[in-house]
């Protein structure tokens, strides 16, 4: 039986079939517009270490950046790409752009830079927002002309499996993701202003800036910036700034947790958590449900091109279901393309409101992943008779070991519970006679030594045994992650891996 956990009061369907919400503002300008008369004077965005802005002077220093921008002769619709750093004056440069009807393009500063050059010289950035350059500044000014199917922005792909492509989100997508975000969270009308949500991600990523900058300056809430990760910042910042809600990978949490001074820490503030882009193990859900005991925990899975978040695991079913992301947003439909007979498992296909216009310059890419209202994700996925969805693989990473598919996120899922294992990934090793074989990167605990016989036990007694890896590869230093928190596997298949029983 289908469980539907969350609301969908207000949601209509258009004439393709598509799911969204009725009453949604008709651009970000219009959403701030409303925020910034209801609450001026609220706190709006604090860099940590750095200044402290209201809506009021968010709203001012944003319409100065417009006018500068005008002044430079961009006109709506060009593109404005931001190579800053996260804090005050990204936010500020990222509203300016939109103030001025233009497209705001975040760069990924952990680019290489022939990966940031093919970003700016696809995007045909008309301007650049560069470090240690001032914004641009003029008489305040606001482009009144936008609407819910104009570019709001371009949000460039990690790359990780070919060079970056920029999915085109409009307004209506990201006051859908808003929405979504109200009604996922459970945020009562009312309770905007007191919410204080940590952004220690990258805001070149969607998640920090669509489903989480975003939705604060929507509900009147105060984003707190780290402009640059630091587990023991982390911590501090979490109680120096009051933060109620936090958001990051399930690594950021196991990392926190075993700071030697980490029970010195208030984290009782807290009062929501969420986590995603990686599997993460049962015994770390309740690790996180018993470190923040005033807080509703929640898993979130979303793409680039779902402006965010897709499908949650509300914290009802949190600890209980710990390998699944959860259920479909309100206003997005899943399905699952090709279903393995037995296993049920085919790719994912996401359609709603939320999944962007397209790739931009880029026809051949829309055309094939932008299928007949639907996008095609690239990700294997089963969804059982309630509706929760798990992530298998990505497509292009599952294994095929002699005609038999290991997942390797199910085989991470086993690793993720496995004794003395801190990390994993699972990646496929080359074999003559198999084809590929499943070989598992492992970075051990701190303080613990890989024991193999041990950790293969524990897998023969969970998988079947194709699935058990057949390989092993132990670093010491963490597994190499893109900025979003996923780990790049391109980097790991050249790991020194030896067979299993063999030293």
């Amino acid at each position: 039986m289908t469980v539907r956990p969350f609301d969908t009061a207000g949601i209509f369907r258009d004439e393709h079939g598509v799911a969204h919400y009725a009453d949604l503002p008709d651009s970000l300008v219009d959403m701030l517009r409303h925020t910034v008369a209801t609450w001026p004077e609220q706190e709006a965005v604090v860099e940590f270490g750095g200044e402290r802005l209201s809506y009021r002077q968010l709203w001012d220093r944003a319409a100065r950046v417009a006018g500068g921008l005008r002044d430079r002769g961009i006109q709506p619709g060009e593109r404005v790409a931001i190579l800053l750093n996260a804090g005050t004056e990204w936010v500020v440069g990222f509203l300016g752009i939109v103030l001025a009807g233009a497209v705001a393009v975040p760069v990924n500063t952990r680019f290489a830079e022939p990966e940031i050059d093919h970003v700016l010289t696809d995007s045909d950035a008309a301007s650049i927002l560069r470090p240690n350059e001032p914004l641009p500044q003029g008489d305040p000014y606001v482009y009144e002309g936008a609407g819910p199917t104009d570019l709001a922005a371009i949000f460039y792909t990690s790359g990780t499996t070919g060079r970056p492509k920029g999915a085109m989100t409009t307004h209506r997508n990201l006051l859908s993701t808003v929405e979504n975000v109200r009604r996922l969270a459970h945020i009562a009308a009312d309770e905007g202003p007191t919410l204080r949500n940590l952004v220690s991600v990258p805001l070149f990523h969607v998640t920090a800036c669509n489903s989480q900058l975003i939705p604060q300056l929507a509900i009147g809430g105060a984003t707190i910036i780290l402009p640059q990760f630091k587990i023991q910042d982390f911590l501090r910042v979490i109680v120096e700034e009051r933060i109620t809600s936090l958001t990051n990978t399930p690594a950021i949490y196991f990392l926190a947790f075993r700071q030697p001074d980490f029970a010195d820490f208030d984290l009782s503030a807290v009062n929501r958590v969420a986590y995603g882009g990686a599997p993460v193990a049962p015994a770390l859900v309740a690790e996180i449900a018993a470190n923040f005991p005033n807080a509703r925990l929640a898993n979130g899975f979303g793409l680039t091109e779902t402006a965010s978040i897709a499908t949650y695991l509300p914290h009802e079913w949190a600890t209980e279901h710990a390998e699944s992301v959860g259920f479909a947003a309100p206003i997005i439909d899943l399905a699952i393309d090709a279903p393995d007979p037995v296993s049920g498992v085919g790719e994912l296909l996401i359609r709603g409101a939320t999944v962007v216009a397209g790739y931009w310059n880029n026809p051949a890419a829309t055309a094939s992943t932008f299928v007949d209202g639907w996008m095609r994700t690239g990700d294997l996925a089963r969804i059982d008779e309630r509706g929760l969805v798990s992530i298998a693989d990505r497509a292009k990473d599952m294994i095929n070991r002699g005609g038999e598919n290991v997942y390797c996120v199910e085989v991470e899922n086993a690793l993720a519970g496995a004794p003395g294992i801190g990390e994993s990934a699972v990646v496929g090793v080359p074999d003559d006679m198999m084809g590929e074989k499943v070989g598992a990167v492992v970075v051990p605990l701190a303080g613990a030594e890989f024991d193999e016989t041990a950790v293969l036990d524990y897998l023969r007694e969970r998988l079947a045994d194709f699935k058990v890896p057949q390989y092993f590869s132990v670093r010491t230093a963490p597994l190499p992650r893109n900025p979003g928190g996923k780990v790049v596997k391109t980097a790991l298949r050249s790991e020194p891996f030896k067979p299993a029983g063999r030293g």
